[in-house]
């Protein structure tokens, strides 16, 4: 396998990316932190040449992207099209749209074979295709949770796995468990951690700032062939470089970097 590389999820930082100079302002801190990939997400309405531009100038490899689902529907040759200006393989949804989730269990078979579908195509066009999960997946429909119909009714060649640690624990599920289980289909991981605050409230955390066993974690990724490691944290109790940098500095402490 080829040596795994952190990534900024650039969600993180959603608020200081919705213009080409605040997109390049954000690059550059991110570079200083020490990454050197990101991933594209939530950014405003900017050129994809200037976004590929951007990047560039600040030594940042694109990895992957969230795409939101009705423009994989309406617009997915410019999807594919941008990906491949960007030299960007992976493209992942980043949820079920309500249309599916609020079909109960009859909404994932759906979306198991929607995805699917999209997925196809996207690999006609040597891109993967991934889903990133929360944790309203693991309602249980009889014997299987959501995110096992899912992943059981789809083709691995054509639905991957962006599984992110944080909402696997807070589904009440096993993250260890569920990254071997999509060994060799999950290209990119998100890592936030989970830590408890007051009596009993879950809140989101920097890597290695709560009470996830990351070196379970980093090395059971090792086994599954994972080959990016997105670094993600939606809400940052301050300055979200900042926690970017935290978990950059965790992490390199733990071997990667």
């Amino acid at each position: 396998m080829s040596t795994p590389i952190l990534a900024a999820q650039l969600y993180t930082v959603r608020e200081f990316t919705k213009t080409a100079a605040d997109f390049a302002a954000s690059l550059q801190k991110v570079r200083a932190i020490g990454y050197t990939a990101a991933q594209v997400s939530a950014i405003g309405p900017i050129p994809p040449a200037d976004v590929k531009r951007i990047a560039d100038d600040n030594g940042i490899t694109i990895c992957n992207t969230h795409i939101g689902w009705q423009r994989l529907q309406d617009d997915l040759d410019a999807v594919i099209a941008e990906h491949h200006l960007w030299g960007c393989k992976h493209v992942a949804v980043g949820s079920m749209p309500a249309e599916y989730r609020d079909g109960g269990e009859e909404g994932y078979h759906r979306f198991a074979a929607d995805a699917n579908g999209v997925g196809e195509k996207l690999a006609a066009a040597n891109l993967t295709f991934s889903y990133h999960n929360h944790s309203f997946e693991f309602a249980r429909f009889g014997k299987q949770n959501g995110l096992e119909i899912l992943y059981a009714e789809s083709d691995p060649r054509y639905l991957q796995a962006e599984l992110d640690t944080y909402w696997i624990q807070h589904g009440g599920g096993d993250v260890i468990d569920w990254i071997a289980r999509m060994a060799n289909r999950m290209p990119v991981i998100h890592l936030k951690d989970m830590k408890i605050v007051g009596m009993r409230e879950q809140a989101m955390a920097e890597v290695g700032e709560g009470n996830l066993n990351w070196p379970g974690i980093l090395a059971a990724c090792k086994e599954a062939n994972v080959e990016w490691y997105a670094v993600e944290q939606d809400i940052c109790p301050g300055d979200p470089f900042e926690s970017l940098a935290i978990s950059y500095r965790n992490l390199a402490a733990l071997g990667l970097s």
